[in-house]
Order: structure tokens, then sequence, then C-alpha cells
């Protein structure tokens, strides 16, 4: 089940699903910890004697962000209640508080008694084990807490003289174990229990209870502050309750507008729900950041479902490619840590490992330091690459001087080096390693390109520090590479360049599968994309990778396997993914020469609107019959590549146009 809505600051992450429970609590990191292990904490509203979660079938729920902010609207509709609620939810744009406000509207003509109830399901610091649950009577919050990590509910609701109410009534109970399923079973007859405390595997609920008058409405605010410590949460539970939680959420929707639109675009011919997207996603790449640098990959728990982990963890060449498409959006500001981040990830040796937790320790990873009985590199190289690729684009949009020579010793030129060591003798290529997609092992026409790239970034900066002996020594390494990849990469017979190369019988073979990812050829500057072989590539790729079903999209290879939903190549090589769709249309962008021509790459932009979630986020594959998201949401790369191929248009049709009146 994918992630329908997030919301966060950088320190502090929030998932909610289609029926606006809580699902992910994430702190202190974005990724890490997740503090409820996906579990709903779900929301009830009881009516005049009749209850309903907001699961239940008979809602009708409407998902979505207000304008230009990571502030969420969403309305819940229940004809036989007769009621309506609008929400929404934030974080603080600064503080760790998440704050949820409800409108109740009462569509029936009588005043009717109302009760909200919250329900709190907590796994601190990733297991069910010692937690505490318990009612806070100093302040009139209930708390959850274990070791260093502290969480205090509370919320308010409008009385008819006009005042405020606070917590009605509470519980805490155990949860998911012997018979025990929970508070919320509590909930359902409308009345709490009022136990005070409870510890193990334990969750909580909390009850506001208000009049409604008829054909009327009474406003409603929850929140949740987090913290290391019991005053920590107390404190940021007065500063909600001093300055009001209706105005903090306003600051908060005032933030964020001014955060997307702190540069002035001129977005050309697209229309506005492409404008929106290309905003929000400026948005949903910054939840999914973590202030120290870690860029996300996604932060959707019900992932683990499918392998028994995530996707919560920095993986370098995500994050590189992020940071470089936020980079030309105008937000490098936000994109500096990510690069002292992988410096201080570096081996020594001078290469960056699979992926990386969000407080910078290496992440879990299933590349074997040892195959076939030989020692090897659990590397994919084109993460190392990649990283320098994306800080000499973020030096040209921004001609920040100072921060890549803060980290020219120790990232630009200790993964150069290592890139021109870590080469085959004979072919010049780089050695074998894992491919992006972390299934194969071997010599591929992704990572060299993008060790292209990074030994030709390598060149540029140390030709700027004025080391022209180690700017000669890097570009000739690139060269090389590159020389050797016309040789051993192109396929003269299938008119494209291959996926990459495999050892068989001792020889160095050719892999023809289609695939995707050969589009770095000309994505990191080997060729251009006008290139007569590249050309020819993409249209190989295309009629062998094109969905020729109802959704359409690029998959990523041919008999991609993972969640797949065809057994027809034919129809459906792979899933349609995203992030593959947009690099075609990024190549129709760079070799457009008409407005005319730009069309296709258009129209590619209005198919991933067309198959964003209700809310607008994007997941990471669709299927190919009913267009429905598989696999994560959001993806952080889809997102990031959404902005890519936005500017790259936008910058095309602004050249067009100016040559068109000439």
């Amino acid at each position: 089940m994918p992630r329908h809505l997030v919301v966060g600051n950088g320190k502090f992450l929030v998932n909610l699903d289609e029926y606006a429970y809580v699902r992910d609590i994430y702190y202190p990191y974005v990724g890490q910890l997740n503090h409820t292990a996906g579990y709903p904490s779900r929301l009830g509203i009881w009516v005049e004697g009749q209850f309903s979660w907001l699961s239940d079938p008979d809602w009708r729920i409407r998902l979505a962000y207000e304008e230009d902010s990571l502030v969420t609207h969403v309305i819940a509709e229940h004809e036989g209640l007769g009621i309506v609620l609008h929400m929404n939810d934030a974080v603080h744009q600064r503080d760790p508080i998440y704050m949820k406000r409800i409108v109740i509207e009462n569509c029936n003509p009588q005043p009717r008694e109302v009760r909200l109830f919250f329900h709190q399901d907590l796994s601190i610091n990733e297991t069910e084990v010692g937690d505490t649950a318990g009612y806070y009577p100093d302040n009139g919050t209930l708390f959850h807490y274990k070791k260093d990590r502290y969480f205090m509910f509370n919320g308010c609701i409008t009385q008819h003289h006009g005042g405020l109410a606070g917590i009605h009534q509470y519980t805490t109970g155990i949860k998911r174990f012997h018979q025990a399923e929970g508070t919320w079973k509590d909930a359902e007859d409308g009345h709490l229990m009022g136990n005070p405390i409870a510890q193990g595997s334990v969750d909580s609920t909390i009850c506001l209870r208000t009049i409604v008058p008829g054909s009327n409405s009474r406003e409603s605010y929850y929140w949740l502050s987090v913290g290391n410590r019991l005053d920590d949460v107390k404190h940021l539970d007065q500063y909600v309750r001093d300055s009001g939680p209706a105005q903090l959420i306003q600051r908060v929707s005032i933030y964020w507008k001014r955060w997307s639109n702190q540069r002035s675009i001129d977005f050309a011919d697209l229309e506005p729900e492409l404008i929106r997207l290309y905003k929000l996603s400026l948005l949903i790449i910054r939840t999914q950041t973590d202030v120290n640098g870690a860029i996300i990959a996604a932060n959707d728990t019900d992932i683990m479902q499918f392998n028994r982990d995530h996707y919560s963890y920095m993986w370098p060449r995500d994050g590189a490619l992020v940071a470089e498409a936020m980079s030309a959006a105008g937000y490098h500001g936000m994109t500096a840590p990510f690069f002292r981040f992988c410096a201080d990830a570096l081996t020594s040796e001078g290469y960056l490992l699979h992926k990386y937790n969000p407080d910078g320790t290496v992440g879990s990873s299933w590349h074997p330091y040892l195959r076939d009985g030989k020692a090897q590199l659990p590397i994919q190289e084109d993460e190392t690459g990649l990283v320098l690729w994306a800080l000499w684009k973020y030096y040209e949009q921004h001609r920040d001087i100072e921060l890549p020579q803060s980290l020219y010793q120790t990232l630009i030129r200790r993964a150069a080096k290592f890139m021109i060591q870590y080469r085959d003798p004979e072919l010049k290529l780089p050695l074998p390693s894992y491919d992006l997609w972390e299934e194969r092992y071997g010599i591929f026409t992704f990572t060299a390109s993008a060790v292209y790239g990074g030994l030709t970034a390598a060149s540029n900066f140390a030709s700027l520090f004025g080391d022209v002996e180690r700017a000669h020594r890097f570009s000739i390494a690139a060269e090389e590479i590159k020389t050797a990849m016309m040789t051993h990469l192109w396929n003269e017979e299938t008119g494209s360049f291959v996926r990459g190369l495999y050892r068989k019988d001792g020889k160095w073979t050719q892999d023809t599968t289609p695939e995707s990812s050969i589009l770095a050829i000309y994505m990191f500057g080997v060729l251009p994309a006008e290139d007569d072989r590249v050309l020819s590539t993409v249209r190989v790729l295309k009629s062998k990778l094109s969905i020729r079903s109802q959704t359409g999209g690029v998959a990523r290879y041919w008999r991609d396997y993972y969640f797949q939903r065809s057994a027809d190549p034919g129809i459906a090589p792979g899933n349609p993914w995203i992030i593959c769709t947009l690099w075609f249309a990024a190549h129709d962008i760079a070799v457009a020469a008409s407005l005319e021509q730009l069309q296709a790459a258009h129209d590619t932009l209005r198919w991933v609107e067309a198959h964003s979630l209700a809310s607008g986020l994007l997941p990471e594959q669709l299927d190919p019959f009913d267009g429905s998201p598989l696999s994560v949401a959001p993806l952080t790369w889809s997102h990031a590549t959404y902005v890519h191929t936005v500017l790259k248009y936008i910058e095309k049709y602004r050249l067009l146009e100016a040559a068109s009146t000439i």
C-alpha cells in the first residue's frame, strides 16, 4: 500500500495512508527510526450512538494538498452519518510537531453530539517491547515513551459557547498480545475506560467531544510533540497551546508556499496541473531529505511485506540524481549537505558502498564480498561516479566554489583516484560491479557512463583549482573509458549500445538485453544526444520496452521480474516505471528541433501527472493493465526525474520559441 500523503520538515516525517491514518512516524532522522512499524493509528467518529472508522467502506475520501504547500487538504464524507470532515495535516516547519485540523460539518438540520477518537499505535524505536503509555495529569495529555524517546498527544475542540475543550476521555492498554486487539476496539461504543497507564506492547486512544449545531460545523485540533525527554515534549505541547494550533498550521502553509515559489519560473506552455505537480514534487523531495544530508529513496514501510526490508536508505546514486535535479531547480542549500554526507561516507580506498542509513552508518546489503570463490568489492561503482558528476552540476548552477574546494581532497580526488585504478587493464573499462538495479554483476553501459561523468567532473574541478597535472590525468582516463565503450559496448548488428558485458567461458560477452538505463550514454556526457549511435539506440529501446497496454509507459528492461504483472513481454516487457519513461522524454527534449517536436515530451509529462496518486504523489512503477501504483510511493527519484524533465522542457521551449521568431 503506498503512502498517499507525507508531511515533514527534514528532521521529522509523518506518512498517512488513503484513510488519512498516520502510518509512519520517523524521528530523529528522515527515514530513521520509524516509531509505528507501519501500523495504522486510526481515526474514528461517534455520532449520536453510531460509530465509524475512516477505513469503513461508507466513507468517500478525497486526498490532496493545499496549493504549493506541505499542508494536506482531505475531505471525508459519510452520507449515512450525515457528516463531512474537512482535514488538514501539517508538520511544523522547524520543530518535531505534527498537527491535524478537523472541521466537523453536520449535514443534518438538528444539533448532534459528536465524538472524535484518535488512536495511537506506536512501536518506539521500531519494537513493541518495553513501551509505556500513560495519562499525564499535569497538562491533561497522553504520552508514550521508551528510553530517550517521548511522544505526547493532545487535542482540543470548539464548544457551543465558543471556547475550547481538551481531551474528553482517554485510555491505554495492551495491543496484539494474547487476545488484546488494542484500545481502538474500546472506542467503538463511544466510551473509553480511562486506564491511566500500560506497559509492554501498548497503544492508546483519546476522545474529543462537542455538540455540532444543525447545518453547521465545529473545529477540532489534534497534535503530537516528539522529543528526547519528557520536558522536551511538555515544552512543545505548551508552545502549541500558547501559539494556537490554527495559527501554527497557517504559518506552516505560508512557509511552504514561499519555499516552493522562491524561484520565479516561466513554465512555457505547461498546463496548471503539470505546474502543480512540479511544485509538489519539490515539496515531496524536501520531506524525504534529512537536514544532515541523506536523501532517502522512499519511506513506505509496506514494502517490508515484499522482502522484509525497506527503501528508507540513502543510495548515493539516487541521492546524486535527486541532488542534481534540486540544484537545477535552485535549491542548492538543501543539496550541499548531501555532498558532505558522501564525503564522510567515502571509504579510505575512495568508493561508496551500496547504501547508507540516514544517520550515516552503512545500510543493509545483498552485495557479497565473495563471489564464485573470489573476493570482490560489494559496490555499484556508478554511485561513486555520479556523486562527482552531480557535484560539478551543482557548481555549474550556483558557482559556489567553497563547497567543492572543501571536498576536493576528501571526496573528489580520492574518488577519482579509485575510479582510475578500478579498471580492467585490457578493456580500459571499469572493473565489474553491480548494476544500478542491484540485480547483476558485470561491466555495464550505465556504470561506465557514470564513471566517465565522474572523472570528467573531477578533471573540471582539478582545472578549476589549478591542479593541472591531475586534471590531465583524470581527463585521459575518462577518454580511455569513452573509447573503450565505443569498442566494446556497441553492437553493430542490433544498432544499439548493449546493457553491458559479462564473463562466459573465460571471455567477455555482450549482454544485449534491451535496457532503459543504456540512455546513460548521453545522460552523463559520453556522447551527444544527436549522435547517430544514440539515436539508433533510442529507437531500438523504444520499440522493445514500450508498454503496449492501455497504461502505456516504458519498462526498465526486457522481462523485468520485479513486481511483474504480465508474463507476455510483447504486451508488457516489464511494468512501466516513471523514471524510465521520463528518460526517453528527456531525450525527446534534447533532440527536438521545433516546438512541434517537443509535443512528445509534453505528452509524457501529462502521462506522468495522469498516473500520479490522487494526492499527487508518484510511485516507483505502475500496473501495466490498470495503471495502479506498484512498489513504493512516493519514490523520491520519480519526483526528481519529473522536476529534471520539466526544467529541460522549459529550457528547450524557450530556445525553440526564440529561434522561431528570428
